[in-house]
């Protein structure tokens, strides 16, 4: 009996996904746990196994394809089974693979075009041409008309640059003008293009360099439209502004000390600095609960608990899974749950659910260095805290203390500068007063 195999939804929000990679093609043997292929939402990356052993018969979407959730992708069953009902009008994957690629269409070969006219011939050249001639300063004795009754086109300016003819701005109005007395433009390598300007008084362009100005085009996956899409929403539709200020951070240093000290005695995990962030955050958002909250149309939702975002830097892109419940964990838990959230995320085995629902988040550039930045905050929430790096001040009696920077963007339609600066004073007092807050 054939079997029709669906496009999984991952999560209520996702309405389809984009298929990636096919790792079986009709006519193979397919047995139930077998890896048949590979899709993504707009957040993440997945892989579907085969729920049944038998041969797959038809392949109805491919690599690239966006496919509803719950629409069938393929069909397993046995050989020659008829399967009609399954495929509907789909062509069968099997005819498409058979069938011979129609070949491209080859470019003919154009017959062989004069250069450009000299001093004193008529000269035809495009408006368009002659603009970007005139911009890009080409060397028109290399420029070679392509358009009707031999005139000079854009694309004909475009080979000429393509190929490294490059002149000077100056001799382009003396050709176009009809006085252009000739160039003594030579051909030169990359490496003595400085060498033969020195030598010449006039025009020099490089050629023979084609290798310089190869490229590959890589289409945009779909995690990374949907950063796009999330980012260019976040500043277009917010009032967003940025505060910056820093802490003394020799408490939570010391403390740390300690835990990596006496972490395997304790049965600890690995506790860093940013899990310490974390946990004062989690503590410092409940007494603040416009900056905990996302802002829907012209609705507060206005969060009970700390649902904290955690910004995870994957080889896809930016993922930010969800603590939930971030306020009633201990400090091990946090760490645990940071932990096992990012590593999800660079596996690429998060689902959309686990990437929605935050109130706030952070995102940690110290570990780069970074000193100062500005956050772009992950709509619908209100705000968004930057982790900066710990640099060494002075304190007013002269001597030195480790200062961690923290920047916080927030939405100036949600929250005003003065509530979002009394957050930042409260969350600073309490990781330099680490050690007390962990009493309470």
């Amino acid at each position: 009996m054939a079997n029709p195999v669906i496009m999984p939804r991952q999560g209520q929000s996702v309405e389809a996904c984009i298929i990636t990679a096919w790792h079986k093609k009709v006519g193979d043997a397919v047995r139930q746990g077998d890896l048949l292929f590979s899709y993504e939402t707009d957040k993440s990356a997945f892989d579907e196994k085969s729920p049944v052993s038998g041969t797959l018969l038809a392949i109805l979407a491919g690599e690239g394809d966006v496919v509803p959730c719950l629409d069938t992708v393929c069909v397993i069953g046995e050989a020659g089974e008829d399967i009609s009902a399954l495929t509907g009008k789909a062509a069968p994957a099997e005819a498409k693979e058979e069938a011979p690629a129609a070949p491209a269409a080859q470019p003919q070969p154009a017959s062989p075009a004069k250069p450009a006219p000299r001093e004193g011939d008529i000269l035809r050249i495009s408006p368009r041409a002659k603009a970007l001639a005139l911009k890009t300063g080409v060397d028109m004795t290399r420029v070679v008309p392509t358009g009707p009754h031999g005139r000079i086109i854009q694309r004909d300016i475009d080979a000429a640059l393509d190929s490294g003819y490059h002149g000077t701005v100056a001799d382009v109005e003396a050709y176009l003008a009809g006085g252009y007395k000739g160039s003594r433009a030579v051909a030169v390598s990359q490496g003595t293009a400085l060498e033969a300007v020195e030598q010449q008084a006039e025009t020099v362009y490089v050629a023979g360099g084609t290798e310089f100005s190869l490229y590959e085009e890589v289409p945009m996956t779909g995690v990374r439209k949907a950063i796009s899409r999330s980012m260019c929403a976040s500043l277009t539709e917010m009032a967003q502004l940025t505060l910056h200020t820093s802490f003394d951070a020799t408490s939570i240093m010391e403390y740390r000390k300690q835990l990596k000290e006496n972490a395997q005695l304790l049965g600890l995990p690995k506790i860093t600095l940013n899990d310490m962030v974390l946990y004062a955050v989690s503590r410092t958002l409940l007494d603040h609960p416009y900056i905990n909250a996302n802002l829907v149309g012209e609705t507060f939702r206005l969060f009970r608990h700390a649902n904290i975002g955690l910004a995870v830097d994957t080889d896809r892109g930016l993922l930010v899974p969800t603590l939930f419940g971030a306020d009633s964990m201990t400090l091990s838990q946090i760490a645990a749950a940071s932990k096992e959230a990012a590593g999800r995320a660079r596996s690429g085995r998060l689902t959309p659910d686990e990437m929605s629902g935050g109130s706030f988040t952070v995102t940690n550039l110290g570990s780069l260095g970074i000193e100062s930045f500005t956050p772009v905050i992950n709509p619908p929430q209100t705000a968004i805290l930057g982790v900066c790096t710990i640099t060494n001040r002075l304190r007013a009696d002269g001597t030195v203390y480790p200062a961690m920077g923290l920047s916080l963007t927030f939405d100036h339609r949600a929250v005003d500068g003065a509530p979002a600066a009394k957050f930042l004073a409260d969350l600073c007092s309490m990781l330099e007063n680490f050690n007390l807050l962990l009493a309470k």
